[in-house]
């Protein structure tokens, strides 16, 4: 058959946490779907595990400039191939809280169009494909939480749940390079391993990587496929936008503008505004005695001082971790020898939605998408995030600890959330309660875009739910042949 007219009950573009677990649901039901993928399949030869390659060279990132608000080039950290960010993230997979669904009106946040209630089977489902467990925090870690607690009542502390195999901690190299990095042996729970897999098998399925899709196609009332980078096209009853928060406002922007229906589109003005991607700085603290631990990233603290903001463990930092963060004329004893004594932490704190932090898919010369992006627009969040910061620092110095913290940047977008928001109402929001976008009746959107609130936790395994409920409500509203092939 000419690629031209190959035809699929669905398409989906991004093989993430919300498009794998889409596919995951619709291949299982029968669907006919093709998965699109910009990315390749990862290697297998440990480079995914070499600090130099993927740390201090980036050599599995995105390499595409975008530009800030003021017309400054930076390169977002995105990660393409199949599984998406889910390849690099640090496997902790952790439910939005049910108060994380309602808005929150003086932290400029939000309420969701559904409510956790709505979610809970499906953040059951997917901790259970991703066969989410908890570590026992190892005897360096554990100390200094009983140190802690000993001196700062206020600092809760629990087990984060994560997204490993048991197994992992019988292969030293691969416990010390998860957080970050990509498994070589699928030792980590992603959407690769733990969904695609389990379905790539199907005759109804097709997965193709290394192939962009640069513009949906369709009419001014219904999406009918979609173009990619090499000239083929592809159609389909059902287009599923799951490219992450950056990418799928951007499709969305030019099909819109390739069809000229901004002007009765319900939500066209609204299509990637409210970006939000957490507030979150890593925080490094060196101790008198040496940290032994291996594994390390197994505690979550909280603290009601600050109901948005959550601090994680970091994993394994050694001297040739640590080097990549610092300038290249520290000496290489230097950084080895503060390793040793480090503990690392992941501070975050939920930003509120703002209009202005949006993205474009053309900067003003029509030649680089743009993030617009600014915390100044956010004094709630930053408040929190700063006294969250100078409270744990001092947590720490009281038990004799020295910390140093330095917030992420533009460029840090793994938690990107909000281009697409959800919503009840078509006036101020893109999707429905169904990931539907308003006025599109077959085009969907799976990822994280659609989030008007990212709490404060890692969105991932929300993500997954999302995905997942989306495909169940896909099979019971779509006009089209799904429902019978879901029955």
């Amino acid at each position: 058959m000419n690629a031209a007219t190959e035809h699929y009950d669905v398409i989906v573009i991004g093989s993430g946490a919300g498009g794998a677990a889409t596919t995951y649901r619709l291949a299982r039901a029968g669907c006919n779907v093709l998965l699109i993928e910009k990315g390749e399949r990862l290697p297998r030869d440990q480079s995914t595990l070499d600090v130099r390659r993927v740390m201090a060279l980036g050599e599995f990132r995105n390499r595409e400039y975008w530009t800030d608000g003021r017309g400054n080039r930076f390169v977002p950290e995105e990660y393409y191939a199949l599984g998406g960010k889910t390849k690099w993230y640090g496997a902790a997979l952790l439910r939005f809280a049910p108060e994380e669904f309602a808005p929150d009106t003086d932290f400029a946040c939000f309420g969701w169009p559904i409510d956790y209630e709505d979610m809970a089977p499906y953040y059951a489902e997917a901790e259970a494909l991703l066969a989410v467990r908890e570590f026992a925090h190892e005897p360096q870690l554990a100390r200094l939480i009983r140190r802690i607690a000993a001196k700062n009542e206020c600092w809760q502390v629990s087990t984060l749940p994560m997204g490993l195999s048991p197994k992992i901690l019988e292969y030293e190299h691969e416990a010390r390079h998860f957080d970050g990095f990509a498994s070589a042996l699928d030792l980590k729970s992603d959407a690769e391993v733990s969904l695609l897999s389990r379905v790539e098998h199907l005759p109804n399925v097709r997965i193709v990587t290394s192939l962009e899709v640069v513009n949906l196609t369709g009419t001014a009332d219904r999406a009918t496929g979609v173009a990619c980078n090499d000239g083929r096209r592809f159609q389909a009853d059902v287009v599923v936008l799951a490219a992450g928060a950056l990418n799928s406002p951007r499709l969305l922007q030019r099909y819109v503008g390739n069809t000229g229906i901004a002007d009765w589109l319900p939500g066209a003005r609204l299509i990637g505004r409210y970006y939000k991607c957490h507030l979150n700085s890593p925080m490094l603290a060196f101790s008198i005695t040496r940290n032994t631990d291996t594994l390390r990233k197994t505690a979550l603290f909280l603290n009601k001082r600050f109901p948005h903001s959550s601090i994680q463990t970091l994993g394994w930092i050694d001297g040739e971790i640590l080097a990549t963060q610092l300038p290249a004329a520290v000496p290489s004893r230097v950084t080895s020898l503060l390793a040793a004594h480090a503990f690392g932490f992941w501070l975050t704190t939920e930003d509120g939605s703002n209009a202005e932090n949006r993205v474009c898919d053309a900067s003003p010369n029509g030649k680089t998408p743009v993030l617009d992006y600014d915390v100044a627009r956010l004094p709630a969040s930053m408040k929190e995030h700063r006294n969250l910061t100078r409270s744990f620092r001092a947590a720490l110095r009281r038990v004799g600890l020295l910390a140093f913290a330095r917030p992420v940047g533009l460029s840090g977008t793994a938690h990107a959330c909000g281009t697409l928001l959800a919503g009840r109402d078509p006036a101020t929001s893109v999707v429905d309660v169904y990931g539907r976008v308003h006025g599109l009746p077959n085009l969907y959107v799976a990822d994280a875009s659609v989030f008007p609130r990212s709490a404060r936790v890692n969105p991932s395994l929300s993500i997954y739910a999302w995905g997942l409920r989306l495909a169940d409500s896909l099979m019971m509203v779509s006009d089209r042949t799904l429902m019978r092939l879901g029955t």
